[in-house]
């Protein structure tokens, strides 16, 4: 199974769930900003990049998960990827598409707008973070919920 979890531009949202499903980021606290910063992909993608999976590792039960940007048509985009599948005879079931926006607040929005979108890092990204940190419950919550309605192992 795959797991892909999607956002506006692969650059926050996505990437602290992923993160948090990998264990990357810890599940009984709030990470410090230094934390967030590290993580692959945090605050990198552009816009030329939304549409592209990338690859951020394998959980506990051999899945494989992803992070990928699908713009603002998410819907559209969702709907392609299990239109294609569909045409390859490939199992819409083999893949999970979790939509990590949600979970992001106004503060992550607005850094994600001025850092990736305006080109603005030095002030959006320490809002993007301050965002993650204070809405990071919800991310956990959000991740634990999405983890446990998937198959616990490859079929």
């Amino acid at each position: 199974m795959k797991v892909i979890y999607y956002c506006y531009g692969s650059a926050h949202s996505s990437v602290v769930a992923a993160a948090i499903h990998l264990g990357l980021l810890p599940s009984d606290r709030v990470p410090a900003a230094r934390e967030i910063e590290a993580l692959p992909y945090f605050d990198k993608t552009s816009s030329e990049e939304i549409g592209t999976c990338f690859f951020v590792g394998r959980d506990e039960c051999d899945r494989e998960v992803y992070v990928m940007g699908m713009g603002s048509n998410r819907q559209v985009v969702k709907r392609a990827i299990l239109s294609i599948l569909s045409i390859f005879g490939i199992d819409a079931g083999e893949l999970a598409l979790i939509d990590a926006l949600p979970s992001a607040g106004l503060l992550v929005r607005v850094g994600g707008i001025l850092s990736r979108r305006l080109g603005l890092i030095r002030a959006g990204r320490p809002l993007a973070i301050k965002g993650i940190q204070r809405n990071y419950r919800v991310f956990c919550d959000f991740v634990k919920k999405a983890k446990e309605s998937l198959p616990s192992s490859q079929t």
